[in-house]
């Protein structure tokens, strides 16, 4: 009989967890995760207490969350396969960029430690998603930066590191405008008494919202 897939409301919330705070670099609090997961946030505080019993995560005096070692691990395994899972969804099987995080979401739980092995070698041992974030347990080859588009000055040059992946309106605008990791581009104006960022992008002047703009990281 195939294994029985466990802990997939757990799960969740500890890649939430990892995202907001590795990925992100944010504070994590209850509040943030409950938004995040789009559930109320008795649930957010319920799950939250039996990840706390179970020692998956830490909560100090100020309500911040962190993960405990093991925590981490285990969220560490589930954003990469779902990492991995992305990218066999675009580059093996041809899937609109836009629409891999929301599929992946749906594979990531039936990756196991046998075909996990068998997708790497497939696709050739990447290192990063199709969103550009580099996927758990491979050589990267340099850490994560925490610099956003919103970071950024008049005149100054770069190219997109990664994009935020789990906005999926968000990820059709930022394919049709052609916002893609390793995408160069120049800062026009910085307004945010306005707030918007222009910038050139593919020889054209593109207005971002601040929101939109600080979705997006540069080395």
């Amino acid at each position: 009989m195939p294994k029985q897939v466990t802990n997939v409301a757990a799960d969740d919330a500890l890649t939430t967890i990892y995202r907001l705070s590795h990925d992100e670099q944010e504070e994590v609090i209850a509040a943030r995760v409950a938004e995040r997961l789009d559930i109320k946030p008795a649930s957010a505080a319920g799950m939250l207490t039996r990840l706390r019993r179970d020692k998956l995560v830490r909560i100090d005096g100020r309500k911040r969350i962190s993960l405990s070692g093991s925590g981490f691990a285990r969220a560490e395994q589930m954003v990469r396969r779902h990492r991995l899972a992305e990218c066999l969804l675009v580059d093996t099987l041809g899937l609109e960029w836009w629409r891999a995080y929301e599929e992946a979401h749906l594979m990531e739980h039936a990756i196991s430690d046998v075909t996990e092995p068998l997708i790497v070698e497939r696709l050739g041992n990447p290192k990063v998603s199709p969103f550009g974030y580099p996927i758990p347990g491979s050589d990267h080859g340099h850490p994560l930066s925490t610099r956003r588009l919103t970071d950024l000055e008049a005149g100054d040059s770069t190219t997109v590191d990664r994009v935020y992946e789990e906005d999926e309106q968000l990820l059709r605008f930022f394919d049709e405008e052609g916002i893609r990791p390793g995408a160069g581009f120049e800062v026009i104006e910085v307004a945010p008494y306005r707030g918007t960022v222009t910038i050139q992008l593919n020889g054209r002047p593109l207005v971002l919202g601040l929101e939109a703009a600080r979705r997006i990281w540069v080395p």
